[in-house]
């Protein structure tokens, strides 16, 4: 893994151009920190960079930018997963290969396959390609979005970047928060494909955009390469036992985490007391003939902590345990404002700032790579909102009316800690969602609730801006109600989060952004191709059975993780809110001086003074938990926009 940048222009770029790619450079100097590599050719206006992460191949020689006999050119933000199968096949057809990079079957698949090169890419990826001969430049990111790659198009040229700070780094890109980012930073949820930033675009997962310069000047064109694809109702698959099932998934997962254990560095393990981690370690610990090394984060409050369960997992596995244990000095402070500036979006919650000090002890332990959970929840079924959904709409034929009932009661009662954050107290529709759906997931209702503070609060200026603008139907509209059409509910429930918050929250400041924040690649095996491929057979009710959420993983893993956790209800990992204590509620403030001042509140213009300051000063006052919670992932979110206006537009 690593960082990608770089700028063209068909009709040529300056002189000064070495410079400005290194500047660019620089930006996202810490996802690669073993060297920056150049392409600058002034005359095909084509200037592309990386910043080189060594996980694989000879560090001596490596030079990740690859090419052919001057007519194609690529760099990649990769890791590609069974490539030496992939090598050997390319080479068996007489393609030679100069390293041992992954990223280097880029381009003999791009030459064999054209824009099909993709569609045989197993792997996470951010992919910049040139086509001289063919007068085409392609930007290409992963299935899920697990690698960042963004664009921006002005006065004919492109300039693209893993981060966005890469591309604000060159002089002729101007900076300003936009309007529509701005309430959806608020509301947590992004429409796929915008950012916070005016004019500053990410290339949506599953996409590629291609550039096309033929005439002399660029035509921009995005097309989709894949998709979450559940099976309609009438084609799923009959007749197929539970053990089938069970059995696929112990073996894809397995198979999954064998080839992420392919590194010429060592490979860490994140463990938090779930089922996804836990299972993770567990295969894990089966492939390698030395201990891991997992590293476990911990709160110091005992509602939000579950460092015991992962103890006894790493013990029971003999793995060499470390644990963070995290308090408000630590999650507030200096690390908070770094974790913003690092992802480049607002969050609702502290867990991001704990996961890049995780991965800064992972790195301070000798390891660049760690083994994660991600993908789990979302596509065995995980999430509460998940639940609730099920149990709501998608049982009629599983459940008799009154059991379907008490199990809602007693999800709503365990799950209380997270009401007001991740669920919603009280039941919300929204038209555009329920057309598209036909209902409004549960996931999105704590949102909605959050909107309808936040609106009150912004600037007049502001309010006239968005003048008719709905960011519900603005998600809902970005969805491809093909993929949703004659779906389960649950199906529907997976699949509009997988193309919103999995890559807006969980990919960002719960994955990449702050584990690259430190040079640290992160590894998903939950999003294997191959897992994914199988998990969406999964029949709904194997993945909620009842009351118990993943009960297909939960069966498949269920000799590896501790008992404990495979009886118990799923629980969501976050980091305590403020108001739970005074020291963390006296971080949030000393940052809220800073940059929610009156004066900053001011410059940036996003909000009233009068509304806002009545806002926090009512916060103070709250003792309803369920209010309070949601009032902290709102003020987050407050701070979190005005830190960005001070870090990227002032």
């Amino acid at each position: 893994m690593s960082g990608i940048t770089g700028f063209f222009n068909p009709k040529g770029i300056g002189e000064n151009s070495k410079n400005l790619l290194n500047g660019m450079l620089k930006a996202i100097a810490h996802r690669g920190p073993d060297g920056a590599y150049s392409h600058v050719d002034g005359q095909r206006g084509i200037a592309m960079g990386h910043q080189y992460l060594h996980v694989n191949g000879d560090r001596a020689t490596a030079n990740p930018i690859f090419e052919k006999e001057n007519d194609v050119i690529v760099t990649a933000n990769g890791r590609f997963y069974d490539y030496k199968r992939t090598r050997l096949e390319l080479q068996f057809e007489g393609h030679r290969f100069l390293s041992k990079n992954d990223n280097e079957i880029i381009l003999p698949l791009y030459l064999k396959y054209g824009l099909e090169f993709v569609e045989h890419l197993n792997g996470e990826f951010a992919i910049s390609l040139l086509d001289r001969e063919n007068k085409k430049l392609i930007l290409a990111r992963d299935r899920f979005g697990v690698k960042p790659l963004f664009y921006h198009i002005a006065d004919g040229a492109l300039y693209w970047g893993s981060e966005i700070k890469s591309i604000f780094a060159h002089p002729a890109v101007r900076r300003s928060l936009d309007a529509k980012g701005i309430v959806h930073q608020l509301m947590q949820t992004m429409v796929p494909g915008s950012t916070a930033f005016k004019d500053i675009h990410a290339v949506r997962p599953g996409h590629m955009l291609i550039v096309d310069f033929s005439t002399g000047s660029i035509e921009v064109n995005e097309v989709k390469y894949w998709d979450l694809d559940f099976p309609k109702k009438e084609e799923r698959l009959q007749g197929i036992s539970d053990a089938v099932y069970i059995e696929e998934v112990q073996q894809r997962l397995s198979n999954a985490v064998a080839v992420r254990m392919d590194a010429d560095v060592e490979v860490a393990a994140y463990l938090s007391g779930g089922i996804d981690s836990c299972a993770i370690l567990g295969m894990a610990s089966a492939w390698s003939q030395d201990p891991l090394k997992a590293f476990t984060i911990s709160f110091d409050n005992a509602d939000y902590d579950e460092a015991a369960i992962a103890t006894r997992m790493a013990n029971s596995v003999g793995a060499d345990h470390t644990k963070i244990v995290l308090t408000a000095e630590d999650l507030y402070g200096s690390n908070y404002v770094d974790t913003v500036w690092h992802s480049e979006r607002t969050f609702y919650n502290t867990l991001g700032v704990a996961k890049k000090l995780m991965s800064h002890t992972v790195v301070g332990k000798g390891c660049r790579v760690a083994l994660t959970g991600e993908g789990s929840d979302e596509l065995f079924g995980g999430y509460p909102s998940f639940k609730r959904d099920m149990l709501r709409y998608g049982m009629s034929n599983q459940l008799q009316g009154d059991e379907a009932k008490s199990y809602r009661k007693l999800m709503d009662q365990t799950n209380k800690l997270f009401t007001g954050a991740i669920l919603s107290d009280r039941v919300l529709a929204h038209e555009a969602m329920d057309d598209v759906c036909g209902f409004t997931p549960s996931w999105i209702q704590p949102w909605m609730q959050t909107l309808e503070l936040a609106r009150p609060l912004l600037h007049d200026d502001l309010t006239d801006q968005l003048q008719g603008y709905d960011p519900i139907a603005g998600i809902a509209d970005s969805l491809d109600a093909k993929k949703l059409e004659d779906r389960h509910v649950l199906d529907k429930a997976q699949y509009t989060w997988c193309k919103t918050m999995l890559e807006c929250q969980i990919l960002n400041w719960g994955g990449d952004r702050v584990d690259m924040a430190n040079g640290m690649e992160s590894r998903p095996p939950f999003l294997d191709q191959e897992v994914v491929d199988m998990a969406v057979q999964i029949p709904p009710h194997l993945r909620i059975n009842g009351n118990t959420e993943k009960w297909v993983l939960r069966e498949a893993m269920k000799r590896i993780i501790p008992q404990e956790l495979y009886t118990r209800e799923k629980f969501a990992f976050m980091a305590p809110p403020g108001h739970t204590d005074p020291n963390k509620q006296n971080g949030l403030q000393q940052l809220m001086a800073t940059y929610m001042n009156e004066e900053s509140i001011r410059e940036v213009g996003v909000f009233d003074i009068k509304k806002l300051n009545t806002f926090v000063d009512l916060y103070k006052k709250d003792k309803n938990p369920v209010s309070l919670t949601r009032k902290d992932a709102l003020l987050n979110h407050i701070l979190g926009l005005h830190i960005l206006w001070h870090k990227f537009v002032k």
